[in-house]
């Protein structure tokens, strides 16, 4: 009787590359139950992982590019400098995991919980991360250009220096979220909620925040020019030194907003509720 993928894999990575060199199916381990084994630059690219328990496992710098762990659980496991590019990983559970610096280009993540991990520095470029729960998960200087992360929860979250250029956050909730020095350039928050979240001398030219919540949010020194708030909620947000040159905020309600220092070059105020807003030291 053959070995099986799971009793071959836990002989270690050396044994387990040479069986793939014979083995010419891909290997199955659906199920299998892996936490807490050390997997350090394991080759288990196109493995399926299926349902597989991989909490508190060490996959640093292993190559699961191509491999399927929807509905698996990878708790607590660490995964730094792991190559995750293209895997699927529907449903899947890393509450806790460490992604710091991995490659998760073109990942499908879609419907994860991702909450209180570590992605810093990773690539998550083009991921699908629509309706996916990053509370309090830390992204500082992460790449998630193009990403799709419409309906997702970033409450508390750290994207800190993070490049979010053309991402996809509509629907998003990033109540208190740290977005301070982000790079936004015509990323889509249509109806996202930022409440009280910080956004303190981002680069969002042609940001869209239209129907967004805004408020209490701090976008003090934003560069924001072009950026459309058409019907946008700005109670209390703080835009003060913000560049919003040829901004259209149309129908935007900014109750006791603080625009002080403003530069309002062709800014649009149609039908705007300017209630109590601050303009002291604006240029127009």
């Amino acid at each position: 009787m053959g070995v099986s993928a799971d009793a071959m894999l836990r002989r270690g990575a050396v044994a387990w590359l040479d069986w793939r060199a014979e083995y010419l199916e891909v290997p199955d381990l659906s199920d299998a139950q892996l936490s807490g084994l050390n997997l350090r630059g394991t080759d288990l690219h196109d493995v399926n992982l299926r349902r597989a328990d991989l909490s508190s496992a060490k996959l640093v710098a292993a190559n699961l590019s191509g491999s399927n762990l929807s509905n698996s659980i990878l708790d607590r496991a660490d995964l730094v400098n792991a190559n995750l590019r293209s895997i699927e990983s529907i449903n899947c559970r890393a509450v806790g995991a460490d992604f710091s610096c991995a490659n998760l280009t073109d990942a499908n993540l879609m419907g994860s919980n991702l909450a209180f991990s570590n992605l810093s520095g990773a690539n998550l470029a083009r991921v699908n991360a629509i309706l996916i729960d990053f509370t309090s998960a830390k992204f500082t200087d992460a790449d998630l250009d193009g990403i799709k992360l419409n309906r997702s929860t970033l409450c508390y979250a750290d994207l800190v220096k993070t490049n979010l250029a053309q991402a996809d956050l509509s629907q998003a909730i990033l109540t208190e979220t740290e977005l301070g020095s982000a790079h936004l350039y015509r990323t889509n928050f249509t109806q996202a909620w930022l409440n009280r979240s910080h956004l303190v001398n981002v680069y969002a030219v042609y940001a869209n925040f239209e129907r967004a919540k805004l408020t209490g949010a701090d976008l003090a020194w934003a560069n924001l020019t072009k950026a459309r708030f058409v019907g946008a909620i700005l109670h209390g947000t703080n835009l003060r030194g913000a560049n919003l040159t040829d901004a259209d905020l149309s129908g935007a309600d900014l109750t006791g907003a603080d625009l002080s220092y403003t530069k309002l070059e062709r800014t649009i105020f149609t039908n705007t509720n300017l209630t109590d807003t601050v303009f002291i030291g604006a240029s127009r």
